[in-house]
């Protein structure tokens, strides 16, 4: 049995993206790792991230993200998919720059892959979600605003595509740029759960660096030819209420420890349970997501109203 894995990115030195410490958390596990590379901008260090790591598994596409004939978030998918095409393995692990596996999990990754490996009816594998929020010490695992589980291992079938702006993967079989945003000849993958967590640190910025990962993000979705650094800078991102939100208790994967530790920004966040007057009221604050929450931890482990991505076997 062969585990590729595989990614794409760009800018991710100049974004705080966690790169080099989510390729590492996956390393150990996958005999391949390729990773699609854009053109970055002149000064970000994304290239040099990747080679100092200096692992002979790792192979890097170098691509132009093309946003005009990728509209809408649909050049993240693109971007996906031309790292899957080059991957070897019988599974492949789609990792997010800013998503980390734990290493104590390891070895029941590589066992669910090996127990699946010839049960061709399994086309992929579900991972629960650890959403982390504002720093290291707070995050949403059970909350109606952020989604509880996602496809990240996937069978090395040319059917399967990222799909949308690359959240998840879907099977097309006649496929076309324009079935990345459309549900019209694609259906859902038949996945089996994997009894553990992807660690999402995409939130954890200083507000400044986050706001300007959001303009960038915002111009993954516009289809005009607005080069990036014209487009109008969010204003700096107010996390809101951070004692609200649930804390983090468990142990964080090793390879997290260096940027844990250089957390610097806790001044200027609000750790009390109050929003601040004037300030953004963010979707998990929201009464009808509080509510709905709240509905789901007392009946629905998975969530209800909620759009799941698969069709979860029962192995």
């Amino acid at each position: 049995m062969k585990i590729s894995g595989f990614s794409m990115v760009k800018n991710a030195g100049k974004l705080y993206y966690p790169l080099r410490e989510s390729i590492l958390s996956i390393l150990p596990l996958v005999d391949e790792y390729i990773i699609a590379v854009g053109d970055n901008d002149d000064d970000d260090n994304t290239l040099e991230i990747i080679d100092s790591i200096g692992s002979d598994k790792i192979k890097i596409v170098r691509t132009v993200w093309d946003k005009q004939k990728y509209p809408y978030g649909s050049i993240l998918a693109q971007q996906s998919d031309e790292a899957k095409k080059h991957c070897t393995g019988d599974w492949l692990f789609y990792l997010q720059a800013d998503e980390v596996v734990h290493e104590k999990d390891h070895d029941l990754i590589r066992k669910r892959c090996e127990e699946l490996l010839n049960d061709n009816e399994v086309e992929g594998l579900l991972f629960r979600y650890i959403h982390f929020w504002g720093d290291y010490n707070h995050a949403f695992t059970n909350n109606h605003a952020w989604y509880r589980n996602e496809i990240r291992i996937v069978r090395n079938n040319p059917q399967i595509h990222s799909w949308r702006d690359a959240q998840s993967f879907r099977v097309i079989p006649e496929f076309s740029k324009e079935r990345y945003l459309s549900k019209d000849g694609t259906r859902k993958l038949k996945v089996a759960r994997v009894d553990t967590n992807i660690y999402h640190y995409g939130w954890v910025r200083p507000p400044k660096l986050m706001s300007k990962k959001q303009t960038y993000f915002t111009d993954c979705y516009n289809d005009k030819s607005t080069p990036t650094e014209d487009l109008k800078v969010i204003s700096e991102i107010d996390f809101g209420a951070i004692g609200k939100v649930p804390k983090f208790s468990e142990s964080h994967p090793a390879i997290m420890s260096s940027l844990i530790k250089s957390f610097n920004w806790g001044n200027q966040l609000n750790y009390t349970p109050k929003r601040i007057k004037g300030s953004k009221t963010q979707t998990h604050e929201k009464i009808k997501y509080r509510l709905l929450t709240f509905i789901e931890g007392l009946f629905f482990k998975d969530g209800i109203f909620t759009f799941k991505n698969y069709n979860l076997l029962k192995r």
